[in-house]
């Protein structure tokens, strides 16, 4: 008898219309994370598909069929680390490559200003018979 009893007083509530002042508060409300969907839902006595239904309708951010891809934190900063560490690393490597011209650069003007070339003599230890010749000569009794 009590089934029949429920049964009657579901039919007999009466049908609310929430208009769109508050369904759009509503959607602002858990769009800023001020509430879920599952407490709005709650607080108003509807189901939670109406809550869905009225983000759909009202909603600038969260759209239906649109797939959001959440990241961690961490990956995100460690990948914009990463290409701010590469970025770092090409400018210096830019800038030895510079010096490395201009130092290549200077090496030339010399060769052709002296009429020799820098590079083999440097590259070669100096002689025994050069170091002779800086040292003063001693004298001997």
């Amino acid at each position: 008898m009590e089934t029949k009893k429920a049964k009657k007083t579901k039919y007999l509530e009466q049908r609310r219309v929430f208009s769109e002042a508050v369904q759009r508060s509503v959607v602002k409300d858990v769009e800023q994370g001020k509430c879920t969907v599952i407490q709005a839902s709650h607080e108003l006595g509807v189901c939670i598909q109406t809550i869905y239904n009225w983000i759909y309708r009202y909603s600038r951010h969260l759209i239906k069929n649109r797939v959001m891809v959440v990241e961690d934190k961490s990956e995100a900063y460690r990948s914009q680390e990463l290409e701010r560490r590469i970025k770092d690393l090409e400018a210096a490597l830019g800038r030895k490559q510079m010096e490395v011209d201009l130092l290549s650069k200077i090496i030339d003007l010399a060769n052709e200003e002296f009429k020799t070339d820098l590079k083999k003599n440097l590259s070669k230890e100096p002689s025994s018979d050069s170091e002779s010749k800086n040292e003063p000569p001693t004298t001997t009794k």
